[in-house]
């Protein structure tokens, strides 16, 4: 029977979705941190991390990871910003993961907003969000000013 430990070095270093799939579905929160830094990781899986819960501080670290994660797609992106939105909305403070998102160009600007305004966020962090949306990169905006989509991963969308 594999311990902890086992499935911590496994899900640091293996390359099988359904290997990786499997590892998503342990109920060991820092094997779920180590999946979403295993670039192997099926979007699959990220999407099911997101949804994880164990305790305050695991889920904020885990949604931080998700949301800074260089190849997470439109699918892991918006999985996440749901996750962030929840936990807000219960009072519950996943900053760093709201500024991630918020820095991320694959996300609108109009779904990133909303957040400032739920419950668990404070004047802080309605500023932080305001200011990171503000320094968006213009290649992502279109000349109207609206938000390029979320359509791919690129500035030609």
């Amino acid at each position: 029977m594999p311990t902890p430990a086992d499935h911590l070095a496994l899900a640091r270093t293996a390359r099988e979705a359904a290997v990786l799939l499997r590892l998503a579905r342990t109920p060991y929160p820092f094997v779920w941190q180590a999946l979403a830094t295993n670039p192997h990781t099926p979007a699959a899986a990220l999407v099911e991390l997101a949804g994880a819960r164990d305790s305050p501080h695991n889920d904020n670290a885990l949604l931080r990871l998700l949301a800074e994660r260089p190849d997470a797609g439109p699918v892991v992106l918006l999985a996440t910003l749901a996750a962030v939105a929840a936990k807000l909305a219960e009072g519950e403070r996943p900053y760093a993961a709201v500024l991630a998102l918020a820095g991320r160009p694959e996300l609108d600007p109009a779904e990133m907003a909303p957040l400032g305004r739920l419950p668990g966020a404070s004047a802080r962090l309605r500023r932080g969000l305001a200011r990171r949306l503000a320094v968006r990169p213009p290649a992502y905006r279109l000349s109207g000013g609206e938000h390029a989509g979320t359509e791919g991963n690129t500035a030609e969308g």
